[in-house]
């Protein structure tokens, strides 16, 4: 993979505008976390040389001086709101953010969940909570929220929520997904703290949109669209522009929100000391970027397979089709076709050869391998060994797991699992694959491969099985497919 982006910078320069903010806050800033703190794996496709785990590291070096407040919504408690990408609620994911925190040695005693309103599943999370030594605390809706300053900067309002006593001076406040409640549990806290003769101070810790990068820039572009289902829309930062004659780019929502921000802000301590919602991100991805070229390449891939995952997620839901008609606007901004990805053509020419499902994976060289249908194997199972081979060196034709050693996992599937379908999945190749390896060379050779696949592009002319997805995903593949139900083919125009 070419590199774009320089991490270590990257690190350096965040850490100390981190620590100039709470300097110029008296010594006391919440910061809010935007986007992933964890597995940031978005901006390591769009930035390459961006480790995905860059916002934690950072923090690492700040450790001694930050806790953690995590934030949940009771609503999404209520809902099983699920985070997509890890298949766990956000409830769940709020534990496992506990522990990774914990055993890294962070300070992280608190939860506060937002929007209470009795919620029987709230009050269980609060148990668990409970039991696991974490405190917990209740913010409540505030009616007005949020055009109601007078209300919501008053005991009515904040003043209703209970206090997150914090000793440290940076309060990181993140949570497990958006909508959580993090701005306005980080105001909640400022309100409490002014009352309380504490100084302290606000700021985001923001990655997209990159504001000193141009609003159509590449990388921009696939922020929206990794955001489509939110509505969110990068635009020009009208206040930063007012007041400093600078153009930067923003999205709507901080945007939308910024006069009421600044207001709360100034209701809370008395003035604002922001202009505008560039002001309050501490983002310095843009200073980092060591060859845009790279990173364009990089942001346009990423734009096409948004595309495709939002054309299957609407497929799956049997949506109208809005999303997807907005990610053909925003492939067309960043002059993306499919064409852009050679795995998208050679698996529809393979499935249309074959008459059955297929797929194709570009290799590190370039190069172009693809996967059929067989009687044995799935398409995601056969690109995966004839993928391995190609890396290794082994002719296609060459078995490396035999038909004997297939044919009985096959026959379990259907005779003893009641299964219809007895071809392999991609995760039960690897393992017939692996037991291979202890007495076949060349699948020993070919299994050694396998990190060699990480980063790779692959496409299927049908939509994969979840097992399948999560097979490709644990190996680090980009998979994209088009939105077509299994067993059948067909060819997306745009």
């Amino acid at each position: 993979m070419k590199i774009g982006f320089d991490n270590d910078k990257y690190l350096k320069l965040q850490s100390e505008q981190i620590k100039k903010r709470i300097d110029q806050f008296g010594g006391k800033l919440y910061l809010e976390f935007g986007g992933k703190l964890f597995d940031d794996y978005h901006a390591a496709r769009v930035l390459p040389g961006f480790a995905p785990d860059s916002k934690l590291r950072m923090l690492l070096s700040l450790r001694d001086q930050a806790e953690i407040i995590l934030v949940v919504n009771a609503e999404d408690i209520a809902k099983n709101k699920m985070r997509a990408d890890l298949g766990i609620t956000y409830d769940q994911d709020a534990l496992r953010l506990i522990d990774i925190f914990r055993d890294l040695s962070f300070t992280v005693d608190s939860v506060v969940i937002t929007c209470y309103a009795g919620q029987q599943a709230a009050d269980d999370f609060r148990r668990k909570l409970a039991d696991r030594g974490v405190n917990s605390y209740l913010h409540y809706k505030i009616e007005g929220y949020p055009s109601d300053v007078e209300r919501i900067v008053s005991p009515a309002g904040f003043g209703k929520n209970e206090f997150v006593k914090t000793t440290k001076p940076l309060v990181v406040v993140t949570a497990p997904g958006p909508g959580s409640g993090k701005m306005a549990t980080c105001l909640s806290q400022l309100y409490h703290e002014h009352r309380n003769g504490v100084r302290a101070g606000y700021a985001k810790f923001e990655t997209f949109p990159i504001w000193n990068l141009p609003l159509r820039h590449p990388v921009n572009l696939a922020y929206e669209a990794a955001t489509v289902d939110l509505d969110d829309v990068n635009m020009i930062d009208p206040f930063h522009l007012e007041a400093y004659g600078q153009t930067t780019v923003n999205y709507n929502r901080d945007v939308e929100i910024f006069p009421v921000l600044r207001a709360m802000l100034t209701g809370i301590q008395g003035t604002s000391p922001y202009q505008s919602p560039t002001d309050m991100g501490v983002n310095m991805v843009g200073f980092c970027i060591e060859d845009d070229q790279v990173v364009c390449e990089a942001a346009r891939k990423e734009v096409l397979r948004r595309y495709y995952q939002t054309a299957v997620s609407e497929k799956q839901k049997g949506s109208d089709g809005t999303l997807t008609a907005k990610m053909k606007i925003l492939m067309q901004q960043a002059g993306v076709s499919t064409d852009y990805n050679p795995a998208v053509a050679a698996a529809l020419a393979r499935a249309e050869q074959t008459a059955n499902p297929a797929g194709a994976m570009v290799l590190p060289d370039g190069s172009v391998v693809t996967g059929k249908t067989s009687s044995l194997l799935g398409p995601s199972a056969a690109l995966l060994l004839n993928a391995l081979k190609r890396l290794a060196g082994i002719s296609k034709e060459e078995e490396i797991i035999s038909a004997d050693a297939l044919e009985p996992i096959c026959r379990l599937k259907t005779e003893y699992l009641r299964q219809s379908n007895p071809r392999l999945h991609s995760d039960e190749v690897l393992i017939a694959l692996s037991i291979s390896s202890g007495t076949h060379e060349n699948a020993a050779l070919a299994l050694a491969q396998l990190d060699k696949l990480r980063c790779c592009d692959a496409h299927f002319s049908v939509i994969l099985s979840p097992v399948d997805e999560r097979t490709y995903k644990r190996l680090g593949i980009n998979v994209t497919c088009e939105p077509v139900a299994g067993g059948k083919k067909a060819k997306v125009k745009l």
